[in-house]
Parts: structure tokens; C-alpha cells; sequence
């Protein structure tokens, strides 16, 4: 194999796809509503001080155990799964474990949830099947932060029946609430003070991640005014539009030089085992790219 999700996985279909990146804010606001999991944060984290450098990370995460070789992924899974050993979390004078297995789930389900459900929505025509696949894919990711198989949603149904389970445990804690509004409104680091003047173009952004929440979650949160969920969806497409047509060395320049590289590493693989890297990775979408073995 030469990736981790090979290139007829639905996991490319998703991954390759620009609306990732609300996707992955939109995770990290969803995440935040379980108290637990948002002290964790907030107890372990600089993404106050960082707040692009937690989503480039978790970029970085999500290419090496989708485009990376296997050593790769078992690489930054150790990796990952060292550094949750070590921390914990303080709550009511007791510490709790950062990578106790509900938190990991917890997690994970936000996450790839949010990778899916913005995707399908901005235009990605993924079937109910496919998207059923995909997350059975995702089962395999979950295992490189500790969690097991069997214990993660691997259907739409599973998902859902999760969400239905967890409810009664979330609420909007105030470090939650101020979170969100953070990555509505983020304070840019030191080194990218100078597009401060910038930032009004970034709201929409923000605001359409929150938008795309579920219903009960922006309940919770209730930041921002309802809108036409129609609009919200309008949204997602422009953004998904504009986004996709970015060419990929241009796009790719928003990634960490680490995950950069990564993924050059992945198109060299790809190319000596016979595939057409012509249009890159995100043209190994069309299956006639695919490796004369792997088409058959």
C-alpha cells in the first residue's frame, strides 16, 4: 500500500476537498461543548497564542493517516498518543486522564462528523453508502490516538446514535463559549500582526462554521443570530467552489513545511507505483489516474 487510505478510498473524496478547512473549525467549536474535553484544551493548549497553529497540526494529523505511509502514521500516532499520556486535567480538585477513552471518541466523532457533513453539504455528491464507508475508514484513523475499532461509529446510524447518547452531556461551559467566540474573532500571532486589517474578510468565515453546527449546538452556544439555513448551505458551496479551484502547490502553502513535505513524499510514492500525478493528489480523484492494477 502506498498510502495509509489508498486513492479509491471515499476518505480522499472527503480529505482532498477544500471544505475541510470549515469542516475542522467547525469540529473544534463542536468538540468544545463537552466540558471535559474543553478544560483539556484550555488547560494544555496555547491556541489562544496560536490559534491557526492548532488546525495546522490537526491538518498535519489527518494527511499523515490518510496520504502518509504506514511508518508515517504509526509515527505520529506514537507520537500523539505520548503526549496525551502526559497530560491531565484539573476539575474539581481531581486530575483526569486527557486520553481517557470517552474524550478520545468524543473527539474523533466531532471531528470526522463535521469533515462529512460539511462536505456532503457544500456539494460533495457522496451517496448514503459512501458516506457510511467513510466513516467505517475513519474506524481506522481512531486506532492511531488509542481508541479501538469496534468502539467507534462506523455508520451514519452509529453516528448518529452517538450524538443522541452524548447530548445530555454537553453544555456551553464559559470556555467553551469564549473559545467560540475566539475563533469567530482570533487574535492574530505576532507573525501575522500585519493582516489585522484583515480580519473583517475572516468573520464570514468564522460565522459560517458556527452556522453549520447542528441546530442543538448553536442553541447551546447562541452566539450569533439565526439565518435561513438555505443560506448556510448557498455558503458552503461558494466557499467549496472558490476554494477547490485553488491550484494545489498554491493551496498547499497553507500547511506546515513538515506536512508540506508529507505530502510531496506521498506524490513521489504514487508516481513510481504507476499513477498519474499530471493534476496531483486531488486528481487521483478520477479513477482513470489510478495505477493500470488498481483500475482493473
Amino acid at each position: 500500500m502506498e498510502t495509509v487510505q489508498p486513492p479509491q478510498s471515499v476518505t480522499w473524496l472527503v480529505h482532498l476537498d477544500r471544505a475541510m478547512w470549515v469542516g475542522g473549525v467547525r469540529g473544534l467549536m463542536l468538540q468544545a461543548l463537552h466540558p471535559m474535553a474543553m478544560l483539556g484544551v484550555w488547560q494544555n493548549s496555547n491556541f489562544q497564542d496560536d490559534p491557526f497553529g492548532r488546525l495546522r497540526r490537526t491538518a498535519d494529523f489527518v494527511g499523515r493517516v490518510t496520504f502518509g505511509s504506514p511508518e508515517q502514521a504509526d509515527e505520529i500516532g506514537r507520537r500523539v498518543r505520548g503526549i496525551h499520556r502526559q497530560l491531565r486535567i484539573l476539575h474539581e480538585g481531581r486530575h483526569h486522564r486527557v486520553d481517557d477513552p470517552e474524550l478520545l471518541l468524543w473527539v474523533h466523532c466531532a471531528e470526522v462528523s463535521s469533515y462529512l457533513e460539511v462536505a456532503r453539504r457544500g456539494g460533495l455528491g457522496l451517496s448514503e453508502r459512501q458516506a457510511d464507508r467513510y466513516l467505517r475508514e475513519q474506524r481506522r484513523s481512531a486506532t492511531y490516538v488509542g481508541l479501538h475499532e469496534e468502539d467507534v461509529p462506523g455508520s451514519l446510524a452509529e453516528m448518529d446514535a452517538y450524538f443522541k447518547q452524548m447530548r445530555p452531556k454537553l453544555r456551553a461551559v464559559p470556555e467553551a463559549v469564549e473559545t467560540v467566540r475566539f475563533l469567530l474573532w482570533p487574535t492574530l500571532p505576532k507573525e501575522l500582526r500585519a493582516l489585522n486589517p484583515g480580519k473583517p474578510l475572516y468573520f464570514p468565515f468564522g460565522a459560517l462554521c458556527y452556522l453549520s453546527l447542528p441546530e442543538w449546538a448553536r442553541r447551546m452556544y447562541g452566539l450569533l443570530p439565526e439565518v435561513p439555513q438555505a443560506g448556510v448551505t448557498a455558503g458552503l458551496r461558494a466557499w467549496r467552489l472558490a476554494m477547490n479551484s485553488v491550484p494545489e502547490p498554491v493551496h498547499d502553502r497553507a500547511f506546515m513545511p513538515a506536512t508540506r513535505q508529507m505530502l510531496q513524499e506521498a506524490r513521489d510514492r504514487l508516481g513510481a507505483a504507476g499513477y498519474d500525478m499530471g493534476k496531483g493528489l486531488r486528481g487521483l480523484t478520477n479513477p482513470r489516474r489510478w495505477a493500470t492494477q488498481d483500475a482493473a
